[in-house]
């Protein structure tokens, strides 16, 4: 039978305001980024989930807790959920990261997937930690529905993943804060039933920074 997951980003943070490249640094929510995991979990607190997995990063597993308090659910910490590890991106812009690292900027507007960022993680193996946790969860809840509390990497590799668009190639879709993303995965694969579903921040969306 088919697992049914909701993929959700976590909710905002100082540094997606300021557009800073938060990787794997562990930064908490901003008062938007709570308000977002509220409404977020008032939302999909309707949905039935047999489990709640989170990225053991602060700013995921408060977004989690928030929905794992209306369903009265633990939070399963799942390091792989993490977000990409961003090297020597990690806490400055893109705009810094163009001055202070030129070459790796051009890795990085490239999207060259085996580029590391000399002590982060290449795109190619993110992608497949991603594909690792997301095949633990099927086999551990094969027929039945869960949520996954994550990451806009994270969800960029899963919507690749679904609708088989290369790793490569520009980022043609919007993950924004605390939206729903629900997959299906059956023996077929990987697929999108619903993306962005986010009319439960009407009141407090705002467009992020990864």
């Amino acid at each position: 039978m088919p697992t049914r997951i909701c993929f959700i980003r976590h909710g905002e943070t100082d540094w997606n305001v300021e557009r800073r490249i938060q990787g794997q640094t562990d930064i908490a929510l901003n008062e938007t980024g709570k308000r977002q995991a509220v409404a977020m979990a008032f939302n999909a607190a309707h949905h039935e989930f047999s489990a709640i997995y989170s990225s053991d990063l602060a700013r995921a597993f408060e977004t989690a807790s928030m929905l794992a308090a209306r369903r009265g659910l633990e939070v399963v910490r799942c390091s792989e959920l993490r977000e990409r590890h961003y090297g020597i991106f990690q806490g400055i812009t893109a705009a810094e990261g163009q001055t202070l690292h030129p070459e790796a900027y051009r890795y990085y507007r490239e999207r060259d997937v085996a580029y590391d960022f000399e002590t982060g993680e290449s795109m190619r193996d993110f992608a497949g930690r991603v594909g690792r946790a997301v095949e633990n969860m099927r086999r551990r809840h094969a027929g039945q529905t869960i949520a996954a509390l994550t990451h806009a990497g994270v969800l960029d590799i899963l919507y690749r993943r679904a609708t088989g668009r290369q790793l490569h190639t520009p980022r043609d879709f919007s993950i924004p804060n605390c939206a729903l993303n629900w997959f299906r995965i059956d023996e077929h694969g990987l697929h999108i039933e619903k993306w962005d579903d986010h009319h439960h921040l009407s009141q407090v969306l705002k467009e992020s920074a990864e």
